[in-house]
């Protein structure tokens, strides 16, 4: 594992297992929610982000977390190993709802500088759509990516042994 990227819906923890790999393996770990925000929530450009994006999937080395589902394909093009968190909704709220537990008001490092961690109700109703709305897509990708290891990891537990037995 050189080039690892990491999918699945908000609260999934793919953030946390970005940093827990990065640390085991020693790889950088290349946040895309840190690239796209800047203080205040506001967006990059899209020429910007995708510039960002270039020079990050251009290093020999990385573990990038986050969808972005515009650019996946170009991500899925250069890793060696695809791991997809696909938990259930109810798996998901309550890693939202943990987070915003333990870091409202503050900027997560996975986060832009300036952007203090928040929540709304189209970000609850994106993360409940998200299987019904991304699965198909997802593993559909996953099928035509035979160049690429995939890792499918179903709940919190699948995510530990994972790691433990990277060890």
């Amino acid at each position: 594992m050189k080039r690892v990227i990491i999918i699945g819906c908000g609260g999934a923890g793919k953030s946390t297992l970005a940093r827990q790999l990065g640390e085991k393996l020693e790889i950088p770990v290349v946040h895309l929610d840190k690239l796209f925000w800047r203080p205040n929530w506001v967006q990059v450009s899209q020429e910007e982000f995708d510039a960002l994006h270039r020079a990050a999937l251009a290093e020999d080395r990385w573990i990038m977390d986050g969808n972005f589902n515009r650019t996946i394909p170009e991500r899925l093009a250069r890793c060696d190993t695809v791991i997809y968190l696909d938990f259930s909704r109810f798996a998901c709220l309550r890693g939202v709802l943990k987070r915003l537990l333990t870091t409202y008001g503050t900027v997560r490092p996975d986060m832009g500088e300036g952007c203090p961690e928040r929540i709304d109700w189209e970000f609850l109703k994106w993360v409940w759509n998200f299987n019904k709305n991304k699965r198909t897509y997802y593993y559909s990708l996953l099928s035509k990516t035979t160049h690429a290891k995939t890792i499918i990891l179903k709940n919190r537990r699948q995510v530990k042994g994972f790691l433990r037995q990277l060890s």
